[in-house]
């Protein structure tokens, strides 16, 4: 696959930020700060400028479900979305990866593994690269490997679910290998299933091998949940505790004696239970499981920001602390074997000229050497050059030759874990010729860099407090301040009501004012039509006005009507 260009990385990066904004605004900022570790990353050699590190984590909490053939995950997928949208069966059904995300649409949608290659947002981005990496030319198969399902599920909003093929089913081994450990270092969450029909190691070798003892050193272990599906056949044993004790067994002998373990099945296919009591109690278990799996699902949102942030830290971290140390160690060890290899193969040599010029008499008659000179000396300046770009072809052969001892150490390095191939890439780059030999320094490592690095740090830092801001409050100052702006909320009101019965008064004379203005002259305008009609009679009886009304208006004596 190819690698793109700067332009697309950059739109990429633009429609990602255009995304966030509009959903989880709190992460735009750590966008922003990953360019500036970018150009750090580009000085250092680490990465290629279509590339970035913002393209290398998953923005969206992704939840992976993963485990042997026929386990009941794209059945356990199907009760969690509400919707039928993985095909199930007892024998393998899907070979693919399958990634799914919500769509607005009511039909689902099934779209090529191009669609997740090619965008950043996505897990599995420029997975084609790494499947080259393992069988060369087999990314332009990549829609036998992967695809994108949509679902307007409300349980799909801001979350990415990846369904697997089974490994003990799948014959494209290597390339699913690879394609699984990427989704494993990209995911929040990994759902390991198991089939309790088939509890014996034998019929899980590879699930044990890849998903339980290649996790165990993790440093994010704490995100794998083991779950042994379809536990209600297990009802049918005479001691159905001993299929569970079975296959802790096989996790114990891969190393895993701690973690979260679960028993569910499905209710819809379950195996009839005919003891009640047993039944009640499979369904209690069943319940209780299944509700703390869905309550790790949908604490990600909160889980996923600071995985973001935390990934922007251990990165800018490993730069500095791991990978810049290295690179000059690796520098120092390679000067060290190139100053060797000069010293002995072109000292070898030297002493091999003088020995066969001593031969030869050369040195019988040193005059006789210099007059040639004197008499032929672009001839001897020519036979000097020769000597030097001899010389210095022997030390870039010798330096190309020390770099690939050093290079193949740094690849087996296991203390680099990850970022092996990272530095040994950077490390080719700083013994190019261009660069000064004798430097101590890597290549890009500067001055501005390590302010720019620092800066990055300041920012991670304080990313992770704003989300701590956020999600916890130690010291209760918050809930504090919340009661006190509510009390300034009321006493505003309050103050406002107040000040409202103060000036009720004032209208209530202004409007009293008004209509007797109104019935003196409606009294005057009678008086001089010689009218004593007995509809005025109430005024002139000096009755008072009625009450306002609740729309602030009066009725006035004369009329009985609103003004």
């Amino acid at each position: 696959m190819t690698a793109g260009t700067k332009a697309s990385l950059d739109e990429q990066i633009k429609r990602l930020v255009a995304h966030l904004e509009q959903e989880h605004p709190q992460l735009v900022g750590v966008v922003q700060t990953f360019r500036e570790l970018d150009k750090v990353a580009y000085q250092l050699r680490l990465l290629d400028p279509t590339e970035s590190y913002a393209t290398q984590v998953s923005w969206w909490p992704v939840i992976a479900v993963l485990g042997t053939f026929s386990s009941g995950k794209s059945t356990f997928i199907n009760n969690v979305l509400g919707r039928r949208l993985q095909t199930t069966g007892n024998q393998a059904v899907d070979d693919k990866f399958t990634v799914i995300c919500y769509g607005s649409d009511s039909t689902p949608r099934v779209l090529p593994g191009l669609a997740l290659d090619s965008d950043p947002r996505f897990p599995l981005y420029r997975i084609g690269n790494e499947i080259d990496a393992e069988l060369e030319g087999e990314s332009q198969r990549l829609d036998t490997y992967l695809q994108l399902k949509t679902s307007d599920s409300e349980e799909l909003r801001g979350r990415i679910f990846i369904d697997s093929p089974g490994f003990d089913a799948d014959e494209q081994r290597t390339a699913t290998l690879r394609i699984t450990s990427q989704i494993i270092d990209v995911s929040d969450l990994v759902l390991v299933f198991f089939d309790a029909r088939h509890p014996e190691p034998g019929a899980m070798r590879d699930t044990l091998e890849h998903l339980v003892a290649g996790t165990l050193k993790r440093a994010d272990f704490n995100k794998f949940l083991y779950i042994l599906n379809q536990i209600d056949n297990a009802a049918r044993e005479d001691n159905p505790e001993e299929v569970f004790a079975a296959w802790q067994r096989a996790l114990a002998q891969k190393g895993l004696t701690a973690g979260r373990f679960y028993q569910i099945y499905d209710p819809a296919s379950a195996a009839p239970i005919e003891n009640e009591h047993l039944r009640r109690r499979f369904e209690a278990k069943r319940e209780r499981d299944v509700n703390e799996i869905l309550g790790r699902i949908r604490q990600l949102e909160v889980e996923r920001s600071y995985r973001v942030a935390g990934r922007l830290e251990q990165t800018a971290e490993a730069i500095r602390e791991l990978i810049v140390p290295r690179l000059a160690a690796a520098r120092r060890a390679w000067k060290r074997r190139v100053l060797w290899l000069d010293a002995i193969v072109l000292g070898s040599l030297a002493a091999l000229a003088a020995v066969l010029a001593a031969i030869n008499g050369a040195f019988d008659d040193v005059g006789t050497l210099d007059d040639w000179f004197r008499a032929n000396p672009l001839a001897g300046w020519i036979a000097v050059a020769g000597v030097l770009l001899a010389g210095w072809s022997v030390h870039r052969l010798l330096r190309r030759i020390a770099a690939q001892n050093v290079q193949r150490q740094i690849e087996r390095d296991v203390a680099l874990g990850a970022h092996a191939p990272i530095v040994a890439r950077a490390f080719e780059r700083n013994t190019r010729s261009w660069w000064p030999f004798l430097a101590a320094r890597p290549v890009g490592w500067t001055r501005g860099a390590r302010k720019r690095l620092d800066r990055v740090l300041s920012s991670a830092h304080a990313a992770i407090q704003e989300l701590n801001d956020r999600y916890a409050d130690p010291s209760g100052r918050g809930r504090a301040d919340r009661e006190k702006l509510a009390g300034t909320e009321v006493d505003a009101a309050l103050a406002e009501a107040r000040a409202a019965e103060r000036a009720s008064p004032a209208a209530e004379r202004a409007s009293q004012a008004a209509a007797d203005a109104d019935v003196d002259t409606k009294r005057g305008i009678d008086g001089d039509a010689g009218s004593g009609a007995d509809t005025n009679a109430d005024v002139d009886t000096g009755m008072a006005a009625p009450p306002p009304r609740g729309d602030g208006r009066r009725v006035t004596a004369s009329r009985g009507s609103y003004r």
